[in-house]
Order: C-alpha cells, then sequence, then structure tokens
C-alpha cells in the first residue's frame, strides 16, 4: 500500500476494494461519484485506449447508490472502426449493475481547412494554490478560499482539482484526471445557500484535448432547474486554457442534502 492517497485497491484482475477515501458525503456506506466515474474511466482506457485516438466523450450513468464492498469492471468493446471507437464499461456490486459508462474515441487528425467561431472563456485560478491540499473552490461572492463551506451562496462558482489516485500504486492518466474533476460539475452548479440538495445521475465529459498538467479547474456556465430536476454544464480548464466541457443532470434529495457548514470530512473538503 502506498503514501499516496487512493480510492481502491485492487485485489484481482477486474475486482477492487475501496478505500475510505471513496466515501461519499451523501450517506454512510456510499462511493462518491469521483471514485466511480475515476474507476470506469482508467478501465476503459487501460483495456481500449490507443495514443492514435483521443478519448474524447465518456458517459456515466450512476444507475444506483454504490456501498462500500469489492467492485468489479465488466468491459465491452462495441465498435472498433477507422475513426472512430466506442466502448463501454459497466461496476458491479454483488452481481447488480450500479453505473454503466460509455466511452467514444476520435482518431486524432489534422483540422479542417477555415476558422470557426470559438466562445470565450477564461479561467482565474487561486493567486496562491496550496500544493499541500488537492483542490480549492471560488464564488463570484467570496473569491478564492480552501472550504467549500465558505460558498454555500447563490453566486457563479468554479473549482480547481488535483485528483487523488483511483487504484493505489497507479498514477492517474491525463484522461482519468479530466473525468474526475469533471464530477466537479455537480458541485459547482448545484452548491447553494444551504449546499448541495440535488444528487446528480450521470456525468458527460467531453474533451477536444487532454490536460497537459495535474491541476484541473472546473467553472460553472449554466443551472437550470424545475420541479426538482437540476441540469447544471461547466467548462473544464487546464493552465494554458479550456480543454472541454461537462454536464450533469441531477434529481432533488433535500432529505439528505449535503451542508457543508456539518461536514462529516473536514479534512477531504477544507
Amino acid at each position: 500500500m502506498s503514501a499516496r492517497p487512493f480510492h481502491f485497491t485492487q485485489t484481482e484482475h477486474d475486482t477492487y476494494a475501496p478505500s475510505t477515501y471513496a466515501q461519499s458525503h451523501w450517506g454512510p456506506d456510499h462511493l462518491n461519484g469521483p471514485a466511480l466515474v475515476g474507476l470506469a474511466a482508467r478501465a476503459l482506457e487501460t483495456s481500449f485506449g490507443d495514443p492514435e485516438f483521443l478519448p474524447s466523450r465518456l458517459t456515466v450513468d450512476l444507475f444506483k447508490a454504490a456501498r462500500g464492498v469489492p467492485t468489479i469492471t465488466k468491459l465491452t468493446l462495441v465498435r472498433d472502426g477507422r475513426r472512430v471507437r466506442n466502448a463501454e464499461c459497466e461496476l458491479i456490486q454483488d452481481g447488480v449493475t450500479v453505473v454503466r459508462a460509455t466511452l467514444v474515441q476520435y482518431r486524432l487528425s489534422a483540422p479542417p481547412r477555415g476558422t470557426e467561431w470559438v466562445s470565450p472563456a477564461e479561467f482565474v485560478g487561486p493567486p496562491d494554490r496550496d500544493e499541500s491540499r488537492g483542490i480549492g473552490i471560488g464564488s463570484d461572492e467570496v473569491g478564492w478560499t480552501d472550504a467549500i463551506a465558505d460558498h454555500q451562496n447563490a453566486s457563479r462558482k468554479r473549482f480547481i482539482n488535483r485528483t487523488i489516485d483511483v487504484v493505489d500504486g497507479y498514477r492517474n492518466t491525463p484522461f482519468v484526471r479530466a473525468s474526475m474533476a469533471a464530477e466537479g460539475t455537480s458541485l459547482v452548479t448545484n452548491l447553494g445557500t444551504d449546499g448541495v440538495g440535488y444528487i446528480n445521475g450521470d456525468l458527460t465529459v467531453a474533451l477536444a484535448r487532454l490536460p497537459r498538467d495535474e491541476w484541473i479547474g472546473v467553472q460553472a456556465d449554466s443551472h437550470w432547474a424545475a420541479d426538482g430536476i437540476a441540469v447544471g454544464t461547466a467548462t473544464l480548464f487546464d493552465s494554458h486554457g479550456a480543454i472541454g466541457s461537462g454536464m450533469v443532470t441531477a434529481v432533488s434529495n433535500p432529505d439528505a442534502q449535503i451542508d457543508f457548514r456539518n461536514d462529516p470530512f473536514p479534512d477531504r473538503t477544507r
């Protein structure tokens, strides 16, 4: 076991045991979204990744609450085309599929002729990044701090994350880092004055390129909600600029609403 924090230990070829870092704020013995997204992304890239292809879209459906039990990865290559590759991964616990992820990869090539419209996007990170920690959070109302509770307000939010390893003993690849960081789309779009009351049932991360460094920023672009259903979108950044987008759909979960002023894991989210 390494000294670095991690979400899972690999116990067999396709079986993983969750660590305490994989625990979610939503309830006892629940696993968090970044851990599940990271495990699926890692399994898909390990089995089907190719340096000539970009893992351009990952969609993760979180079917039901995953728990702190051995988790099996089941992989399927759906299509192995010349320009497009499609693959699927299921995360299975006690014989039940709790997560299904779909990966689309495109072959890298030269860009087409001409110039296209590009959305203006700027991410201004914290002036003094704490290298001893893996997160920072900011909002228009407060600015940057290291505590999520400081940003329980109704202004636009942004997040910077250096992800911990998915599996003990293996460093995260750029694709896995981007996928895990993109799960922060739910945080930056659904965090309000009383905490997070929407639980996302999915994540879609779309990448134009892979991140070039470890720290990845996630900045809210939109949040729309009606009748207990919310949709949030965000832009992902590395130190060189925007790299892609994240999107989540979420359902109201007020009985288990996360108020970070009463955070059970303060060392992890400060």
